[in-house]
């Protein structure tokens, strides 16, 4: 459903709040490391984001990429619809770009409330509850 573009753009969200607490901000390599994901392209993701506000950035020898408190509240339909846009949401479980409940795909019936679970989900969650996971130890994003 989500794009890798997407998820690699979570994971370096969710990466910079686990260092907010130490109020480390990050280096391009080091996201790209963490992500793993090739430095172009996570410099791309990384310019999305701060345009979006998702993110901040300072330049400099202190400079980098960090996340503010209020940024950690955040929800994660913000990111989501950054990166992939809200339509995300009513795309086809199989990619038919016909499909729709007068015209259903095989999948239609059963992944249409799939959907919109995860929908919920990304409005639900905070980029807070995600980060708070990682650090304690109760959710891995490497690996």
């Amino acid at each position: 459903m989500l794009s890798l573009t997407c998820k690699a753009a979570i994971k370096a969200v969710v990466f910079l709040g686990s260092r907010l607490a130490s109020g480390e901000r990050s280096s391009l390599k080091q996201v790209a490391a963490y992500t793993g994901e090739n430095e172009h392209t996570v410099g791309k993701l990384l310019q999305r984001l701060v345009k979006a506000g998702i993110i901040q950035s300072a330049k400099g020898p202190r400079g980098g990429f960090f996340l503010t408190a209020h940024q950690a509240e955040q929800r994660v339909i913000r990111i989501v619809e950054a990166i992939d846009g809200a339509d995300v949401f009513k795309q086809c479980g199989l990619g038919m770009s016909q499909c729709s409940d007068a015209h259903p795909c095989p999948f239609h019936e059963d992944f249409k409330p799939i959907r919109e679970q995860f929908r919920d989900l990304c409005h639900h969650r905070r980029v807070r509850d995600l980060y708070e996971e990682v650090n304690s130890g109760l959710a891995h994003l490497v690996g």
